[in-house]
């Protein structure tokens, strides 16, 4: 039996909602095989980022290559780099060795307790844009990238995914499940055909950590096992929503808690 292999090139999150641990979570509840490069290592809990900590470039670089002499990645994963440096590394190799495969990248700038987690984040996000196939930023995250204040409507939403495509980006999905006067969880995806939006219901819950994560290698993980990028999101989403809608049963942590990342493969049972 052969099934697909996810790598994740990530930080740790050691209480496993977001990061490394979301992302290795997704690969195994969506039949993949997953594996992780550590970028950096973070103090937090549901209650916030304590601290982060990136690792030497030097280091990282060695986990890839390493890695990569060994076993080909079916899609990657690109999360929290850490520094400047690490997404330089990160982006010759995404131009180099890992040329041509799936690539879905989440430009993590601010975690979401506030929690700086780049010194100069946008012009290293910036450089990954053109190397990857799908990039998905929140709605924080794509003000940032393109200079213009944080979307307030689906119809600004629509003019940031574009604003990111024209700065080198293939395929953009702005997420926009905290744009709270929509009724449902309404992302944009942009790709060469045009804007559409995708909406999901809107899970009234506020045990969401890690779901931008969850989301990006949820996107990475189905893409090997899908015939387009838009089906590999649109079967993502729909995964997601499960895990939100589960993620009050797990009574984990006193602040935002995890999403339910089993709920599929208990429900197998």
């Amino acid at each position: 039996m052969s099934i697909p292999r996810l790598l994740t090139i990530a930080g740790s999150d050691p209480s496993g909602g977001a990061g490394i641990q979301a992302d290795l979570k997704t690969f195994l509840a969506l039949d993949t095989y997953g594996m992780a490069v550590i970028t950096a290592i973070t103090a937090q809990s549901t209650r916030g980022v304590a601290a982060s900590h990136p690792l030497d470039t030097g280091l990282v670089a060695e986990q890839l290559d390493t890695l990569l002499v060994d076993i080909c990645p079916d899609a990657v994963k690109v999360g929290m780099l850490g520094s400047e440096e690490t997404a330089s590394m990160v982006a010759e190799r995404l131009a180099g060795p890992l040329a041509g495969t799936p690539s879905v990248f989440d430009p993590v700038m601010v975690s979401s307790s506030g929690a700086r987690l780049l010194t100069d984040p946008v012009s290293a996000m910036r450089e990954l844009l053109p190397l990857v196939d799908v990039v998905t930023p929140n709605l924080d995250e794509a003000a940032a990238l393109t200079g213009t204040p944080v979307a307030r409507t689906v119809s600004e939403m629509i003019n940031q995914a574009e604003q990111v495509a024209a700065l080198g980006a293939r395929r953009v999905l702005v997420k926009g499940g905290h744009l709270s006067q929509e009724s449902a969880a309404v992302d944009v995806w942009w790709d060469e055909s045009a804007p559409r939006l995708l909406e999901s219901p809107r899970i009234p819950t506020r045990h969401t950590h890690g779901t931008g994560c969850t989301l990006s290698s949820a996107i990475a993980a189905l893409r090997p096992q899908r015939p387009s990028w838009k089906e590999a999101v649109r079967d993502a989403k729909t995964w997601l929503t499960d895990t939100i809608r589960g993620a009050d049963d797990l009574n984990v942590g006193n602040g935002n808690g995890p999403l339910d990342h089993g709920v599929r493969l208990r429900a197998r049972r």
